[in-house]
């Protein structure tokens, strides 16, 4: 059986027409390097990554033309230890991602980098393929911020993380509400009965239903049979649901031959496809091994009817299967069937106001906006910038901004009340020195060392129980007493002193501040 969960992508050509992505309230598709926009054969409009991400080379595979679905004949490549791509998503929404790789060798060396992959801060998967291979992976879960992050992480020196396309898909309200909202899931959905791999517009959600007809008995339904609304929350499409599976030479359909040892969240779903007579009559159990695990089955006409099952496999080696009951004539039928494996549990992400301030920060200094992603999470994939607290719900406790070029006015970043360090030397900052500075109740270390920072030190600075500000190199910036035209502006030593607050010392710009200076 091919892994459950990560599959090579088949390439299907057929041209589906229908729904609209408009009833989804988040339906996005990014072709990774590319900057072109166009609709796929399955009406599926893509974008290009531009207005995605800030960082990578965008390269092309080295035979595009032999490579079908268009998305994967471009991809993104980056040096650094963690790229990611941001979508606006509402919070709470439960959405399906889907990251797509296909290396190509667009870099002429045969030789696939292993490296991770990573979303909204959590570990996803490693992406380990073949030169040649198609490649997706899927999660399912309930966003904890306004935003979905995919990212892609270097593990290994000189292995270059790429990626070649990424799917966000929102779910309905209600859909799959069992499942915790505090976990993400692999998933995987079959089609019996058809070898037809069905997406959008069939799905308007476009989850990938893998078509399964080799080794059992197809049965369809002619073109003018309707099947009528079924009324259910998990919204299988018609298509999967008028395409069903019979066993071939026996009286049993095996459904899973599972060896892991894990819980797994399973829908099954029936319908009679021929209007059975008053003779025939289909009924069927759910067996796991030799074990009854369902009362009898009747799949209804016209309609369908969902079993669903949460399962842990114990065993080694643990089949689950249909059985017809004594008193049936027809064999079990299967249409259709949804499989989930939990995965661990979500993180919080960092501290969200800690987020919020730090975006605030990226949208006014240009340098920093090719940072994406959680800022902290996964533990050791933090910014470079930012230095994170060890919490379950990380704070950010540093900011290092120095040589960064960063010019004019700060942004109020006040909302980072959990910050001890602030280094913003060696930029061209100018103007007074903020007066939001006087929130950071934790403050120990400023360094304004080197810009142009003019006016006064503020006298609420000595607030602070003890701080050191390094402040040498700004030529207008002076004490409470002595003015900016004073010739002792900025005759500074090297001396660190320190003070208590409470405490009362005049430093050599005759300043009267209970702090520590230190000037370079």
């Amino acid at each position: 059986m091919t892994n459950l969960f990560v599959r090579v992508l088949v390439i299907a050509g057929a041209l589906l027409v229908g729904l609209s992505v408009s009833a989804v309230a988040v339906f996005v598709s990014i072709d990774c390097g590319s900057s072109e926009s166009f609709v796929d054969e399955n009406n599926i409009r893509w974008v290009g990554d531009d207005t995605y991400i800030k960082t990578g080379e965008s390269l092309t595979v080295e035979n595009p033309d032999s490579v079908s679905m268009r998305e994967y004949r471009t991809l993104r490549v980056f040096t650094g230890k963690k790229n990611c791509y941001s979508i606006d998503v509402p919070k709470g929404e439960r959405v399906l991602i889907r990251a797509k790789f296909h290396y190509g060798n667009y870099d002429g060396r045969s030789s696939p980098p292993i490296f991770d992959l990573q979303f909204d801060g959590n570990k996803w998967d490693t992406v380990e393929i073949e030169a040649d291979e198609r490649v997706y992976y899927e999660r399912m879960y309930v966003t904890k911020l306004d935003q979905v992050s995919i990212c892609v992480a270097m593990t290994k020196p000189g292995q270059l993380p790429f990626i070649s396309a990424i799917e966000v898909r929102s779910l309905d309200f209600g859909m799959y509400g069992y499942l915790d909202p505090n976990d993400s899931y692999y998933s995987d959905w079959t089609n019996y009965g058809d070898s037809t791999h069905i997406r959008f517009p069939d799905d308007p959600f476009d989850r990938y239903w893998e078509g399964v007809g080799e080794s059992l008995l197809p049965i369809s339904v002619g073109s003018e049979t309707r099947i009528l609304d079924t009324g259910l929350l998990e919204k299988p499409p018609q298509s999967v649901l008028r395409t069903a599976a019979a066993p071939r030479k026996s009286s049993q359909i095996v459904l899973l031959n599972y060896t892991y040892s894990t819980e797994l969240y399973i829908n099954t779903y029936f319908t009679e496809l021929p209007q059975l007579n008053s003779s025939q009559k289909r009924s069927f159990t759910v067996y796991m091994n030799n074990e009854s695990i369902s009362n009898p089955i009747i799949p209804p006409y016209q309609s369908a009817l969902k079993i669903p099952f949460n399962i842990s496999f114990n065993s080694s080696n643990t089949v689950l299967s249909l059985v017809p009951t004594r008193d049936s004539t027809l064999p079990p039928i299967i249409n259709a069937m949804e499989i989930f494996k939990k995965d661990a549990e979500l993180n919080d992400g960092t501290y969200y106001t800690d987020v919020k301030a730090l975006a605030l920060l990226q949208s006014a200094c240009y340098k920093l906006q090719e940072w994406s992603g959680d800022p902290c999470l996964p533990e050791s994939y933090n910014w470079d910038w930012v230095e994170c607290s060890d919490d379950k719900t990380p704070r950010i406790v540093a900011l290092y901004l120095g040589n960064l070029g960063l010019q004019g006015s700060l942004p109020d970043f006040s909302a980072l009340d959990a910050l001890q360090v602030i280094d913003l030397s060696n930029n061209n900052l100018s103007g007074e020195i903020p007066d939001f500075f006087r929130k950071f109740s934790h403050l120990k270390q400023l360094n304004l060392t080197n810009n142009k920072f003019s006016g006064q030190i503020p006298s609420w600075l000595g607030e602070n129980d003890t701080i050191k500000i390094y402040a040498s190199g700004n030529p207008g910036l002076c004490g409470l007493e002595i003015p900016c035209s004073s010739p002792q502006g900025n005759n500074v030593t090297d001396s660190v002193q320190e003070m208590k607050s409470g405490e009362m010392l005049i430093i050599i710009l005759g300043i009267i501040i209970p702090i520590f200076f230190v000037y370079d």
